[in-house]
């Protein structure tokens, strides 16, 4: 049975608009209930929802698009991996589990930062590096973080 080709790079230039969207309320909109379950649920659990969708096709054999041509699908080894990332659906998918990950991350750091008020000017540069480039940017605002708490307790657990 075929698959279905899908058009990935539209999906990805969408997935990547959509979570620059929601970084950018993250950072600049309000922090008020409803704003950040809207991000949580409307970001996060909508770049999750595809990631489930379209790993799930993909796997499944629905969708065309999946590890090189001649490889199979194989998490455990470098090259399994590599094969996977070596193609369009592969790529793309691997790109909405980042993204869907580094946005609950940022969410986390923002939502965090404000019950230890950490003001948004210290947050921001964080919030940027964990957009960009993920664990660096927790381990910024972690660091951050152990300066600006009440008590050296405070930077080091995740509460």
């Amino acid at each position: 049975m075929m698959g279905i080709e899908l058009p990935w790079e539209t999906i990805f230039k969408a997935a990547n608009t959509g979570a620059l969207a929601f970084w950018l309320l993250l950072a600049f909109g309000p922090r008020g209930q409803m704003w950040m379950r809207g991000i949580f649920l409307l970001g996060t659990g909508l770049l999750a929802l595809c990631y489930v969708i379209l790993i799930g096709g993909l796997l499944g054999g629905a969708f065309n698009g999946g590890a090189a041509e001649g490889s199979s699908l194989d998490f455990t080894t470098l090259s399994g991996v590599m094969a996977l990332f070596d193609s369009p659906g592969g790529a793309t998918i691997g790109w909405l589990h980042y993204l869907a990950f580094d946005l609950f991350v940022g969410i986390w750091i923002a939502r965090n930062a404000d019950r230890h008020a950490i003001a948004r000017i210290w947050q921001i540069p964080c919030l940027f590096f964990t957009l960009m480039f993920g664990p660096v940017g927790l381990l910024l605002y972690l660091i951050l973080r152990s300066f600006l708490g009440k008590s050296l307790e405070n930077g080091f657990t995740p509460r």
